[in-house]
């Protein structure tokens, strides 16, 4: 029940992200909707739980993207990884340190992305656009990414809550 939670939030995140965010220019700029996510599951979740979700959504939107193959999918990985990693060294709990999480989370993810780009294409002189580019983009993650977080654990805390109602009731 928890592996169709997580597809569902994510084909969710995918088709708002590749459908209705172009469409509005309010959202130029905006970072990767499935980062939080995968954060949401480094946070809260058993790496049991996680790296099924991660490797399949990671294939999702290297399908999707123009981009190099694997590229999403080994920045999830790292993405999990880093933290996972700074879990161990901050209490990532507290609702305080929630949007610099977040905010750190999607400039890995650019960093990944700004190191990939110079290496298939080096000599590229993008520095500026791209300093740009991630400055919007943790910016907004700093605004909206704890919102994202406290919304994959609402939801999944209800469907929990709801399972066991509906369970319970059987036996």
């Amino acid at each position: 029940m928890t592996y169709c939670f997580h597809v569902g939030i994510c084909i969710c995140l995918v088709l708002f992200q590749t459908t209705v965010m172009p469409y509005f220019n309010i959202f130029n700029g905006f970072y990767d909707l499935l980062s939080p996510f995968v954060i949401y599951l480094s946070l809260s979740h058993s790496l049991r739980q996680s790296i099924p979700v991660i490797l399949f959504f990671g294939f999702v939107m290297d399908s999707l993207s123009g981009g190099p193959f694997g590229l999403y999918l080994t920045t999830y990985v790292w993405l999990y990884v880093g933290v996972r990693w700074m879990v161990t060294f901050l209490h990532v709990g507290d609702s305080f340190l929630l949007p610099f999480v977040v905010a750190a989370g999607v400039l890995l993810q650019n960093c990944i992305f700004i190191g990939t780009i110079a290496m298939f294409k080096p000599g590229t002189q993008f520095l500026s656009a791209a300093i740009s580019t991630v400055t919007v983009q943790v910016l907004w993650a700093i605004f909206t990414g704890p919102i994202f977080l406290m919304f994959f654990n609402y939801s999944h805390n209800r469907l929990n809550r709801w399972r066991k109602k509906v369970f319970v009731k059987e036996n």
